[in-house]
């Protein structure tokens, strides 16, 4: 069976390419150069008969074979990175290291962490609240819990509960050469983000609203003093209802209901 399999070191570079899907970030997170994993990939397409990627000028692909090794590629390692630790004496399986959004943590996880102690005495939960996508093989993290479509190649994805957006405003945006009356008008307005600059697009998208740039406006890395630049009237803010009722009741205003 050994014999039969491509080398480990062909493996280990497919891995952090395909992770990445950059032949260069690969090399930076492997110590090699960039032609030191392209020639490692060749090595491991050679040795299979097929492609792994797609060049592209800026950027690589994986092609569906790729897409069909790396899981369980991914798998193997971390049994490997598992059974080393145990045979080291860590007892990795008593830690469970979780991501997630500070907002997320503070307001849903950590107040139900407790009833998971209770059934779970003996695992150690280590939490990190940032705002930042972890890597989970580099960040070494067992779960990360991130509000979005999803979408993380590689991974094995649960989709963990769902809550509204809602854009919200200062009474001041209801004055002014444009008053912000419908969700047109929110051309002629700042948007104001959360740093993953994500939620703007994804209310857009769920209310069929087409034509607004949402590249531009001020970034948060925590929602506090993006709701507190909303109150101040500096622009337009939106985020999940269920976690920031506070702040609504503050702003005393909402856009029109576009649902």
């Amino acid at each position: 069976m050994a014999n039969s399999l491509p080398p480990l070191t062909a493996l280990h570079a497919f891995e952090a390419a395909a992770r990445r899907l950059s032949f260069k970030a690969a090399a930076e997170e492997l110590h090699v150069t960039p032609g030191a994993i392209s020639q490692q990939i060749k090595v491991l397409e050679d040795r299979l008969g097929t492609a792994l990627f797609r060049r592209q000028t800026r950027r690589v692909e994986l092609t569906e074979a790729g897409r069909v090794l790396l899981v369980p590629t991914q798998q193997a390692f971390r049994a490997l990175a598992d059974a080393v630790a145990r045979i080291r004496g860590t007892d990795q399986g008593k830690l469970l290291s979780v991501s997630l959004l500070p907002s997320f943590a503070a307001l849903w996880f950590v107040p139900r962490l407790g009833h998971f102690r209770v059934r779970h005495p003996d695992i150690d939960v280590r939490i990190s609240a940032t705002p930042k996508l972890a890597d989970i093989d580099r960040d070494e993290v067992d779960v990360v819990i991130r509000y979005g479509l999803g979408d993380y190649p590689g991974l094995h994805v649960e989709h963990l509960l769902a809550d509204d957006l809602f854009p919200v405003c200062s009474p001041k945006l209801l004055e002014g050469p444009v008053p912000l009356r419908k969700p047109a008008d929110l051309a002629h307005h700042t948007l104001i983000h959360d740093e993953l600059r994500q939620e703007w697009q994804l209310w857009m998208r769920a209310a069929g609203i087409e034509g607004l740039d949402t590249s531009r406006g001020p970034s948060f890395s925590l929602w506090d003093l993006a709701f507190q630049a909303a109150i101040a009237g500096q622009g337009a803010a939106v985020k999940q209802v269920g976690h920031f009722r506070r702040f609504l009741q503050e702003i005393g205003q909402v856009l029109p209901d576009v649902s």
